[in-house]
């Protein structure tokens, strides 16, 4: 028998946590593996634009980490669940690109705006939706633990994102917007 994407248990603005928890759509903690959800499906955009092989292998491996990464989030962290985890080589894997990438790129030596070529826009909003997703896991941790991997995750993966749009342009042949402050 399929299940029905429609349940009708949230119809009065809440929903439940594994574990059974049931909590009002606007909790923080909902807010928290929302905003994750959507920076997934922004990672997929832009997984989707990518050209490069590997640059959308790296992409396919991050969002799987951050559907492991809203689980941790959706679950009742009142209950001791067995939850998919995030380990070192998840983080060692980012820091790795990003070493990588950065052994090609020119040295920053102004600020620059996002733009340059769509794809690497696409990629600007999803590191501006993990900043987002980081702020919000942040305040969640201030008054319920969060898993530490949970926030080296969300910040490492900013920091990847924001030198993926610089690798992606100079893949591109886009130069990149510089900004011209007053």
């Amino acid at each position: 028998m399929a299940f029905k994407i429609y349940t009708k248990t949230g119809d009065e603005g809440q929903t439940a946590l594994f574990g059974g928890k049931r909590l009002p759509k606007s909790h923080l903690r909902i807010e928290c593996y929302g905003t994750v959800d959507e920076l997934n499906s922004f990672i997929g955009l832009v997984r989707d634009c990518a050209e490069d092989g590997h640059i959308r292998t790296v992409l396919f491996e991050i969002q799987n980490r951050l559907f492991d990464l809203g689980a941790n989030l959706a679950t009742d962290p009142a209950k001791n669940l067995p939850i998919p985890s995030l380990t070192q080589s998840d983080l060692q894997l980012l820091e790795n690109e990003i070493d990588a990438m950065e052994e090609t790129l020119p040295s920053l030596k102004n600020f620059i705006l996002p733009g340059g070529h769509p794809t690497v826009s696409h990629c600007h909003v999803a590191r501006c939706v993990c900043r987002r997703a980081e702020r919000l896991v942040v305040a969640l941790n201030m008054d319920e633990p969060v898993s530490p991997e949970v926030l080296k995750y969300l910040n490492r993966l900013s920091d990847y994102l924001f030198v993926l749009a610089r690798k992606i342009g100079q893949n591109l042949g886009a130069n990149e917007v510089v900004w011209k402050g007053r």
